[in-house]
């Protein structure tokens, strides 16, 4: 049974205005899977979906075999969820908070759960409208954790905290759930979180999945083309090489980003269009940059 499972996903807001338009991935149990895409490309939607919180107009998403839309309890039992824009209730203490979801969960791990209040040092009797942001995160993430769930969904959960906050943050979350074989998807617009923790890349861009790939491959299996633009001054001929995943305009010549190694990458070029140029593999940062300021 996977994790969780896109199908063929599509969801719009507007008329004729997509924000997924067909997108399909799965995670196995035990995978860290990075979600990433510039802002607006779906990634806050698709981890709501599997919430139950917004509807598909079209496919289906599994989370753990289950339709989150019709069996919403049982996902959310055993799914932990933390967002950017999450909210707790401000007049409620810190162990309030503790003791409601104690009682929602029938999981709930009571040694980890002090366990984490000790190590993210938040007063119990502290109310969350007195607690500073890192701290009110750091209790959203306990919530979603102590009751062990199969799958864990990060909405850029660790944004605007410091580092060395969003590291400890990350961490900690990923490490004591891998260890039990927990699912985690996690988006981010920090690339070395990204790098550091995830096994998996999945990005989304023009609605669809752009890269599915393990963080090897996207070392490896991945090249930047610099092509002069008085060698080739038109964009057509590089976006219809194979292997192309985006080409972005630049001052003095073409960025293309292709699914090859720098060498099979320098060889495609040569042979399709008859000139010799600059190709090196792409590090992920440079890879996001790229592929959100290109065009298809």
């Amino acid at each position: 049974m996977k994790a969780l499972a896109y199908d063929r996903v599509h969801r719009a807001y507007a008329r004729d205005t997509e924000v997924l338009s067909g997108v399909s991935f799965a995670m196995e149990p035990g995978e860290v899977v990075g979600l990433l895409g510039k802002n607006g490309a779906g990634k806050t939607t698709l981890i709501r979906i599997a919430m139950g919180m917004i509807e598909v107009q079209a496919g289906q998403v599994r989370v753990l075999g289950m339709d989150p839309r019709i069996e919403p309890v049982q996902v959310k039992r055993r799914v932990g969820y933390v967002s950017e824009d999450q909210i707790l209730p401000p007049f409620l203490t810190v162990r309030q908070v503790l003791d409601i979801h104690r009682t929602a969960f029938p999981a709930w791990d009571e040694s980890m759960a002090r366990d984490l209040v000790g190590r993210f040092e938040l007063p119990p009797a502290a109310r969350i409208r007195s607690l500073s942001k890192g701290q009110a995160r750091r209790v959203a993430l306990l919530c979603a954790v102590a009751h062990r769930p199969e799958l864990l969904l990060l909405d850029e959960p660790a944004s605007g905290l410091d580092p060395a906050a969003r590291r400890e943050f990350l961490e900690t979350s990923i490490r004591l759930l891998n260890e039990t074989g927990a699912a985690i998807l996690f988006s981010s617009h920090y690339m070395t979180d990204v790098e550091r923790l995830a096994d998996r890349i999945v990005m989304i861009h023009g609605g669809q999945v752009l890269i599915d790939s393990g963080l090897d491959e996207l070392h490896e299996g991945f090249a930047l083309a610099l092509i002069p633009r008085q060698l080739v001054p038109a964009r057509e001929p590089l976006a219809s090489l194979d292997g192309c995943l985006g080409v972005r305009e630049r001052p003095d010549a073409w960025h293309a980003v292709l699914r090859l190694t720098p060498d099979e990458a320098r060889a495609a070029v040569r042979a399709r269009l008859g000139v010799e140029v600059v190709c090196r593999p792409i590090p992920l940062e440079d890879m996001f940059v790229e592929l959100a300021g290109g065009q298809q």
